[in-house]
């Protein structure tokens, strides 16, 4: 399964939040393709150059995008989960401690539209060289042929880095969330 490549175009909702509005800078200045942000009332901001949309319906309706990246509080999680499924291909969830039942109906919903959903509570996914849609610090990571898949951020870092280390580059590295329910496990990636 191939996640992240240079086809993707990728929207951050809750681009206007602290953590939102920091991640699309560092997943811009690793070339990944922020294309537009979505936070609800908030539309017609920019962050970071992008243009902020008030829903995924309005920034489809202006730009060209397949995925969403979701920095929202776990509250807010499930709709903006839904509001994603019903609109694009990839939906990578950063948020952690979303409730449990929230996640399994993401998930029921996810499986039923055939979109391939990542986390939550994940670090993301990254491809050195081509881009990240997360919150990996790219530095430990090198091109190669070594694909990494872990439930845990901090461990997919420590394989990175020592990958890095012996010389051995990454093609893919995917935290696939580090819940009891996630999306996408591993044999599926």
């Amino acid at each position: 399964m191939i996640i992240l490549n240079e086809n993707t175009k990728c929207l951050v909702q809750g681009i206007t939040g602290k953590q939102g509005q920091f991640h699309t800078e560092q997943m811009m200045k690793y070339n990944t393709k922020i294309v537009a942000g979505v936070t609800p009332g908030k539309g017609g901001q920019e962050v970071c150059g992008v243009p902020v949309f008030d829903s995924i319906e309005e920034a489809k309706e202006n730009v060209d995008v397949n995925a969403s990246i979701i920095f929202v509080p776990a509250p807010f999680a499930k709709d903006a989960a839904f509001e994603s499924i019903d609109h694009l291909d990839l939906v990578i969830i950063i948020t952690e401690h979303i409730p449990i039942h929230d996640t399994m109906e993401i998930m029921a919903y996810a499986k039923a539209k055939g979109v391939t959903v990542i986390g939550p509570n994940t670090p993301g996914v990254i491809s050195p060289k081509v881009g990240k849609l997360g919150i990996m610090p790219t530095h430990i990571f090198s091109e190669g042929d070594v694909g990494v898949i872990s439930r845990s951020g901090t461990l997919t870092y420590e394989i990175a880095s020592q990958l890095t280390r012996a010389g051995i580059g990454q093609s893919t590295c995917v935290g696939i969330g580090g819940d009891p329910v996630i999306g996408t496990p591993y044999i599926d990636v």
